[in-house]
């Protein structure tokens, strides 16, 4: 039960306070003066899509809060403890609008998003306006408002039938998709086969192509290095004049004379150093030069293999490594299409044996659905009788449809208002009065079936007037009994039935304009329900008619 509301800065109202109790609550007041701000402002509290448009001119920010009572917290205290927010049997939501577009929601202190914020905020007032009405003149939306008013069970069924739904939609566009691409990739799988057979037969290594070029460069310059090799090794070690044996002369020489200066003897180390790295190389030298060879029939195969490179290369890579990279993400590619996915066959299969699930659980739907609407039938009837509709007859008609997330039949609601006529759609037959105490007829039922306690009604009298709007305002009442229902109305008779008045009027100056609430003693109320029944010039009888309303009550 929402105990207190506070609003500040928020469109024409700079800050008020109303607090409810148990029973039934009016907001009355002239066109404009912000009774419906109010609604929308308790709209937004509980999660509606915010505007900055709402924020008073000149102010930062517009701030809603709300104080509620909780008689059943139960699945309020499973939303909020996913979130880690201890409820106990209050409840505090604040709510602040920023002129740079940015809200921010709290419960009990903690902010949330908006989808929790909304999620709480249906457990706890239900307002219903002309926006209900509206939705009641669409066909489309019969079957949701049908829905609703089944139980946990109902839900669980639906719940399973929509999951049901959604895995037969996704196997089936699996499907479509898999034939159109297994139809697509046919010609790219062969042309990866090929390429991965052409790849693999060349037998490339990394860096092949590098070193053969190097040898295939040692065997076509042979001659040249060949006779290079041998005069470096002549130079160093010649019988006659050997460069080795004279460093060996010379190192000998600085070796005698090592114990005469200190700098002799690391002259000779110097020497010593280069003599035997003189005669590293020179034995090296002679022994590749024993082995040096011209290998006519190497060169033709290092010839051959560069050519089988060369024309791979040019084909998949400029070089041996690109082509082996390119190897690779293909070999990936080819594994994606033909390794790792479900065939069509499976896929067609699978969805057949959801298709049987679909099917079975759609029509388990429709009979809870009938069973269903027999009793909101059932229900509407008895509301209507006490709205002075005894005479009509409601009816919840079915026909077959496409299989939708929302079953497979058209759920449509029809009316017959006069004895010996026949049923039509309620979309095209019902009037303005009639449509309110249809709708009035609906939520009445439905706030006996949800056990909702707060219970908003915006307007929903518009369009009737003598002994129907006694009819409304008595069934208004009467739902607020259970709970709390605050109500916005025109009509003396809804007002003078209500428990508590709240007076909302706008004032204007120069500057600016304000809204201002107060809660009205028996007088005034007695005054403002005169005012509604004569206008503006109260006369003494109208002021005893109002009178008698109040006290009938």
């Amino acid at each position: 039960m929402l105990l207190e509301i506070s609003i500040k800065n928020f469109a024409i109202i700079e800050e008020i306070t109303l607090n409810f109790d148990n029973g039934m609550t009016v907001l009355t007041g002239e066109t404009g003066a912000g009774k419906s701000i109010i609604i929308d402002a308790m709209n937004m509290m509980l999660g509606s899509r915010a505007t900055t448009e709402v924020i008073r001119h000149g102010m930062p920010k517009a701030e809603i809060q709300g104080l509620f009572s909780l008689e059943k917290p139960e699945v309020i205290q499973t939303i909020l403890g996913e979130q880690g927010i201890e409820v106990g049997d209050e409840l505090i939501i604040r709510r602040e609008i920023f002129q740079n577009g940015r809200s921010v929601s709290r419960i009990n202190g903690q902010m949330v998003n908006l989808s929790v914020l909304r999620a709480v905020g249906q457990h706890l007032v239900d307002i219903h306006g002309q926006h209900d009405q509206e939705e009641l003149m669409r066909a489309q939306w019969h079957g949701r408002l049908l829905d609703e008013f089944g139980d946990e069970a109902f839900r669980d069924l639906k719940g399973r039938y929509v999951q049901s739904f959604e895995r037969y939609r996704s196997l089936r566009q699996q499907l479509v998709s898999q034939q159109t691409q297994e139809a697509e990739h046919s010609a790219r799988i062969e042309m990866l086969e090929f390429q991965l057979a052409e790849i693999e037969e060349a037998a490339l290594k990394p860096g092949e192509d590098v070193s053969l070029q190097q040898e295939r460069e040692q065997l076509m310059n042979h001659k040249l290095i060949a006779d290079t090799l041998t005069t470096a090794y002549h130079l160093l070690d010649d019988e006659e004049q050997s460069s080795l044996s004279n460093v060996g002369t010379a190192l000998r020489d600085l070796e005698s004379l090592e114990d005469y200066n200190p700098l002799y003897k690391e002259l000779a180390g110097q020497v010593a150093e280069a003599y035997y790295g003189l005669e590293d190389a020179t034995r090296r030298l002679e022994d590749h030069l024993s082995s040096l060879d011209f290998d006519a029939n190497r060169l033709l195969h290092i010839e051959s293999r560069l050519d089988v490179i060369y024309a791979i290369s040019r084909k998949y890579g400029g070089s041996v490594q690109e082509v082996l990279d390119y190897f690779e993400k293909i070999s990936q590619e080819y594994q994606l299409l033909t390794g790792n996915q479900i065939s069509s066959e499976d896929l067609a299969k699978k969805l057949k044996e959801e298709e049987k699930v679909l099917v079975a659980l759609a029509q388990e739907l429709s009979q809870a659905r009938h069973q269903l609407a027999q009793q909101l039938e059932a229900e509407i009837q008895l509301e209507l009788q006490d709205l002075y509709m005894d005479k009509a007859r409601f009816q919840v008609q079915f026909s077959k449809g496409k299989f939708s997330r929302d079953g497979n039949e058209q759920i449509e609601f029809y009316i017959s208002t006069n004895p010996g006529e026949d049923f039509k759609p309620l979309v095209k037959v019902a009037s303005g009065g009639e449509l309110s105490r249809l709708m009035l007829a609906i939520k009445s039922a439905f706030s006996r079936k949800e056990g909702k306690t707060s219970i908003v009604f915006d307007e929903v009298d518009t369009g009737v007037s003598g002994r129907v709007a006694q009819a409304i305002a008595q069934k208004i009442h009467k739902i607020g009994r259970n709970g709390q229902v605050l109500a916005i109305s025109h009509l003396p008779q809804v007002i003078a039935i209500a428990d508590f008045q709240f007076f909302i009027e706008k004032i204007s100056d120069d500057v600016s304009t304000v809204s201002r609430v107060r809660l009205l003693e028996m007088e005034e109320r007695i005054q403002e329900i005169a005012r509604m029944l004569a206008g503006e010039e109260l006369t003494e009888s109208a002021i005893n008619q109002a009178r008698e309303l109040l006290q009938k009550h």
